[in-house]
């Protein structure tokens, strides 16, 4: 079986980038992205490429080359499912914040939305791809919802997980470390699902580089794969506290710990910790999986990589306030990146959310660049937390588009992204123009000590001792 035509429910940050590379490397295959949000398929069609909802390096070179031809941003959803062989669904799942369940499981009411709208539209049979990150069986939800609409229409359901990492999403689509696809294959009809898929990736993919497997061992194995991965950053994130307190240096703990080749030296960067769209929310929903079936033990061995996490947050701001002699009320600190990561401008759970929200709690002043992520954006951030009003966020916090002018005056630096351009500032220029003492707290560990100490800077490493 042969695709001939995708249909994408979801334009966000997973839908989006791996629809545009596989209408790059597929031609033959018309794939339309549709969305029920005008502003961002607008967006997505936009002219002008720096407009593109989503910043990743390569991204809009490949639907520049692509748009029109082959890969279509559209709000019709009926109408592209409608047309559609093979339909991915890639919506938000958060973590509930409401119920049973409530700050663990994922909420997946719109997960239920698309396979009711599916049901409702199709004519013809379809092969229904799971492209977020959903917890184990939601499959059989699925398929239970799309085989009870009296339509006659037969339906296939795939998992077939995205692991891209933000800021390398292109290159993680156009090179993957693996390909993984589940489904029904004890039925002949869940094999020729399976394999269309497998005929879509093996345009570009090496075929001992997709694995497919049961949908329960895909499925599990999304939230599997991030939930290590997390456990790294925290780990080593608690080490980080222990080399403060030693004398020794995190950097150079991990550059030797990670020349095992058991362990591997990727994800061992100390941090004021991890963010993004997937690790608290899939381990979240790991610990209320293992909960559900009475493996209280297994949750709380998950829970604690989150408990981690919170705390790195925490103590950076701690850190802040003791070291500006126990208090920052009416201080100007800066806030160098916003975003959860470099080379994205995805905020969603990023560290300086929470250190932010922590010193205007006491009453700071901060002053925020970021080089990609909106000022819309980060108000929209702090208003999700609730803490204040939106006015006293705006009279306390202060979104700058240049770098000098947001370190003006400022009693303290915080570096909270690891964009690269922030290494190659003229740091003799933002000292001589800040309060002084003036400190700079590298959350990312990006600078010299050595020349900002020469500079003048009272300077501060996360992990380090010295």
């Amino acid at each position: 079986m042969k695709i001939k035509t995708i249909c994408c429910i979801g334009a966000g940050y997973v839908g989006g980038p791996t629809m545009a590379v596989i209408a790059k490397q597929c031609p033959y295959i018309e794939v339309t992205v549709v969305d029920i949000n005008e502003s961002r398929i607008a967006a997505w069609n936009s002219k002008n490429l720096d407009e593109l909802p989503i910043f990743e390096p390569g991204l809009a070179d490949i639907v520049k080359e692509t748009r029109g031809k082959n890969l279509f941003f559209s709000t019709d959803i009926d109408k592209a499912i409608d047309e559609a062989e093979m339909i991915f669904i890639s919506v938000n799942t958060p973590t509930k914040t409401y119920g049973k369940g409530k700050g663990m499981a994922a909420d997946l009411k719109y997960i239920e939305l698309c396979a009711r709208q599916i049901a409702k539209v199709a004519k013809q049979d379809k092969i229904v791809v799971e492209k977020s990150t959903l917890p184990v069986r939601t499959a059989s939800a699925i398929k239970s919802i799309l085989d009870n609409t009296g339509n006659g229409v037969k339906f296939q359901i795939l998992s077939n997980p995205e692991f891209l990492a933000e800021g390398t999403a292109v290159q993680d689509l156009l090179n993957p470390d693996r390909v993984l696809i589940g489904g029904d294959t004890s039925t002949k009809e869940g094999e020729i699902a399976v394999q269309a898929l497998v005929g879509i990736y093996s345009n570009w993919v090496p075929k001992d580089k997709i694995l497919t497997t049961n949908v329960w061992s895909s499925e599990l194995s999304k939230l599997t794969a991030n939930a290590f991965l997390a456990q790294r950053v925290s780990s080593i994130n608690a080490m980080s506290e222990i080399c403060e307190k030693t004398g020794a240096d995190i950097k150079e703990v991990s550059k030797a710990i990670g020349m095992d080749s058991r362990i591997g030296s990727k994800f061992l960067n100390a941090s004021v910790g991890f963010g993004g769209s997937c690790f608290q929310k899939d381990i979240l929903n790991l610990v209320y999986i293992a909960k559900s079936y009475g493996l209280n033990k297994v949750a709380d061995y998950w829970e604690q990589v989150i408990i981690m996490n919170d705390h790195q947050k925490n103590r950076f701001s701690d850190n802040i306030v003791s070291t500006l002699y126990n208090t920052v009320s009416g201080k100007k600190i800066t806030f160098l990146g916003w975003a959860f990561k470099k080379d994205t401008n995805d905020t969603r759970e990023s560290p300086a959310i929470k250190v932010a929200d922590n010193l205007l709690s006491e009453q700071a002043k901060i002053a925020v660049f970021d080089p990609k992520v909106t000022e819309e954006r980060i108000y929209a951030d702090l208003e999700y937390l609730n803490s204040r009003s939106p006015k006293e966020n705006k009279d306390l916090l202060k979104v700058c588009l240049d770098p000098y002018e947001a370190c003006k005056e400022s009693h303290a630096i915080a570096i909270l992204t690891e964009w690269d351009e922030f290494k190659n500032y003229n740091w003799k220029q933002v000292y001589d123009n800040m309060q002084k003492p003036a400190f700079i707290f590298d959350g990312r560990g990006i600078l010299d000590k050595k020349t900002l100490e020469e500079i003048g800077f009272t300077y501060y490493k996360i992990g380090s001792g010295n």
